[in-house]
């Protein structure tokens, strides 16, 4: 791994790149409120995260990002549109001996623009590209508001639906939820002896009793909640394949939008989404990508943070066992749920300096 001086030298090129590009440097405190942003971010970083309690301020932790505090300041107090970038490092505990870090710098790129939002995803990655390009890395690009629009439109209850899009960043949890919901795996036998009782009606939906910290509503919701379930058909084996189908799709970016185009044939509900993906090649195109030649995978980003609902890309280098060297994606979603019902179109990306640094450097 690069020394930290190497590292800083090669994170302030990035951030005069950034700046020059039209970014507006920012800083965000080391220190962020606990409560909120630890269910903002994915199993894997909310369990890395050093978390500490402040006597006045309650439960705080060391920044293991920068996005989540730039939302955060740009909800409260930032104008529109507007570019940011930043440097500092990120702090997250590592429970093996991995050799990978527990602080790193990241410096990052970020655009809140509502006017078009197929142009900002083209100008982030184009950006980063171009910057990362004498390093010769592998792009990898995804889209998780393709799944999720296909989850949307599986014709099943709205809770089945709901549990399989809280449960996209974590494919193995996904996958056996879509088994049970298509029929093709048996209940859980806890879950299966429960919904017997409450067919026999020995465990009321009204008056259930109340257990641990869940209040007698919770558990009555959680009661009916298993009832629909149980009286719900299973998934259509034509539907499961056709999700089957997006979840496996890797291919060049042309191919995979054609199968995509040939998929919304039978599930129109992610046409709009095909057709943002079409849009977002275009605008690639025109800024020089060679989209021809881009790796597109229909589950990119499923593993990594879960406010990412769009566009997802990152970088690799081809030696095995090192995190990608740069990540980013949109967050639509993540500015309402900070901007408190207001909200606006967001992307942006963060790159891994000291890495940047130990492939040979850029400028």
């Amino acid at each position: 791994m690069a020394g930290k001086v190497e590292a800083r030298a090669q994170a302030e090129r990035l951030l005069t790149a950034f700046r020059a590009a039209g970014a507006v440097p920012v800083e965000a405190d080391i220190l962020q409120p606990a409560e909120v942003l630890l269910d903002l971010y994915g199993e894997d970083i909310r369990s890395r995260a050093y978390v500490t309690r402040d006597p006045l301020r309650g439960e705080m932790m060391l920044r293991p990002d920068f996005t989540v505090p730039v939302v955060r300041m740009h909800m409260e107090e930032g104008a529109e549109p507007a570019r940011y970038c930043y440097l500092g490092e990120v702090f997250r505990k590592q429970e093996h001996r991995s050799g990978r870090p527990a602080e790193f710098l990241q410096v990052g790129y970020e655009i809140f623009d509502r006017v078009d939002p197929v142009a900002a995803d083209a100008e982030v990655f184009a950006l980063f590209a171009e910057l990362l390009s004498p390093l010769d890395l592998r792009a990898a690009t995804g889209d998780i508001g393709i799944l999720m629009a296909a989850v949307k439109g599986l014709t099943t209850t709205d809770r089945r639906k709901a549990a399989l899009l809280r449960h996209i960043w974590r494919p193995a949890r996904f996958r056996a939820l879509l088994e049970r919901f298509g029929g093709l795996a048996p209940v859980p036998p806890a879950r299966a002896a429960l919904i017997a009782q409450l067919a026999s009606g020995e465990v009321p939906e009204s008056g259930a009793p109340q257990i641990g910290l869940r209040s007698p509503e919770e558990i009555a919701d959680r009661l009916s909640a298993l009832a629909e379930d149980a009286a719900a058909p299973p998934i259509a084996a034509e539907e499961v394949a056709l999700l089957d189908d997006i979840l496996d799709l890797r291919a060049p970016a042309p191919q995979a939008l054609d199968r995509l185009r040939k998929i919304a044939d039978e599930l129109p509900p992610i046409r709009p989404a095909v057709e943002r993906l079409a849009a977002r090649l275009d605008a690639l195109a025109a800024l020089g990508v060679e989209v021809e030649t881009l790796d597109f995978e229909a589950s990119h980003g499923r593993t990594t943070l879960e406010y990412y609902d769009g566009f997802v890309f990152s970088f690799h280098a081809a030696q095995e066992g090192l995190p990608p060297v740069a990540s980013g994606g949109r967050y639509d979603a993540l500015t309402a749920v900070l901007g408190q019902g207001n909200s606006i179109p967001a992307v942006g990306g963060v790159v891994r300096p000291a890495l940047v640094a130990e492939l040979g450097g850029i400028g």
